[in-house]
């Protein structure tokens, strides 16, 4: 196992930890590129009184860029909604179903 995979592995059993079905996670477009071809997003969970945010193990997870700066998953591509995108690859990631985890835009 190549280091990618290792820490792709290590951020899915710490988001197994987090996630659970149904539950929604709500995300942040921080910015959109001038041409509108990309964007980075960040993705949070509210945990009784707390927002936690999860980003930078989904962007391992799914082998995704993270942008350091904006501590936001960078998602290339337009024409849908690219937070649902995410939350739908996710989900298939952790549950073998896309739709075991609800997707939020605040």
């Amino acid at each position: 196992m190549n280091k990618k995979q290792l820490e792709s592995q290590e951020s899915i059993n710490t988001l197994k930890e987090y996630l659970k079905k149904d539950m929604t996670i709500h995300s942040i477009i921080r910015s959109v590129s001038n041409s509108g071809m990309s964007r980075n997003i960040s993705f949070k969970i509210t945990d009784k009184d707390n927002m936690l945010d999860l980003s930078y193990h989904i962007a391992k997870a799914l082998q995704y860029p993270f942008n350091d700066k904006k501590h936001a998953v960078k998602i290339s591509g337009c024409g849908m909604d690219m937070a649902f995108h995410v939350i739908h690859n996710l989900s298939r990631v952790l549950f073998n179903d896309g739709y075991k985890l609800k997707s939020n835009i605040l």
